[in-house]
């Protein structure tokens, strides 16, 4: 049985983080049963989750979890895909991640309403002083991680205008498809349903989302890889869209 450790539900999603849910997707995808855990990053081998423990090897990383599945199980997530496709499915999920997901975590952690009612809330059952350093230092580490990729370098308009051209983007690559790249689900769509997930939640109130909401192509998009494998998850991004 494989054991995937991530952070559990919260903020509206089936998973806080994008990237559990990214590998618990591609998971269902490929019809290989699982258990989920909860963990912290320290308990990972490479300090972030999510990460696997399948018949007792540990994988970390989702990209990497990705690669040890395919190759372990013998399965394709990309079946149908031919060469150029798949490479083109590689870049958008470079775009997702490396882009759109630092923007999307600015949103999150560097919003200060949006902390104080989200992540704040991680440190709660610790007492109130030790609560508020903990606190304090996430936000210095997030913000260190965002500066070192050059996301928190710019103004929050020009922030708001990177990612809008991811989101735009990945609008565009969707056109009239019901997914990213065929007509069945791939790999790429795990992770790009989990980041427009993430970012069209109600839960945060970002500039972003305002943004993602007036793409009614990856609106449905989301309802649609919700509906398909979170079926029993109370989802709420369409209602918005219709008020």
């Amino acid at each position: 049985m494989i054991i995937l450790y991530g952070c559990g539900e919260s903020f509206g999603l089936p998973q806080t983080s994008a990237y559990v849910t990214k590998t618990e997707v591609q998971l269902l995808m490929a019809g290989l049963p699982y258990e989920k855990r909860a963990a912290l990053p320290d308990d990972s081998p490479k300090g972030q989750i999510p990460f696997i423990d399948d018949g007792g090897t540990v994988v970390a990383d989702s990209t990497f979890i990705r690669e040890w599945l395919e190759a372990r199980h013998g399965i394709d997530l990309d079946v149908g895909l031919n060469v150029a496709e798949r490479a083109q499915a590689w870049a958008i999920e470079r775009m997702i991640e490396n882009q759109l997901g630092w923007v999307a975590a600015w949103g999150r952690f560097m919003i200060p309403e949006n902390f104080e009612k989200g992540p704040a809330h991680w440190f709660d059952f610790l007492p109130q002083e030790d609560a508020a350093l903990c606190r304090e230092r996430m936000i210095e580490a997030v913000d260190g991680n965002l500066h070192a990729v050059g996301i928190s370098r710019h103004a929050p308009n020009e922030i708001t205008w990177l990612g809008a051209r991811s989101i735009a983007a990945l609008s565009t690559l969707l056109g009239a498809k019901r997914y990213l790249m065929a007509d069945h689900p791939t790999s790429v769509d795990a992770i790009g349903f989990a980041m427009l997930a993430g970012i069209l939640t109600p839960f945060f109130d970002t500039p972003l989302r305002d943004l993602t909401l007036g793409y009614p192509n990856l609106v449905a998009y989301v309802d649609r890889m919700m509906a398909r494998y979170y079926p029993d998850h109370p989802w709420q991004a369409s209602l918005s869209v219709a008020a």
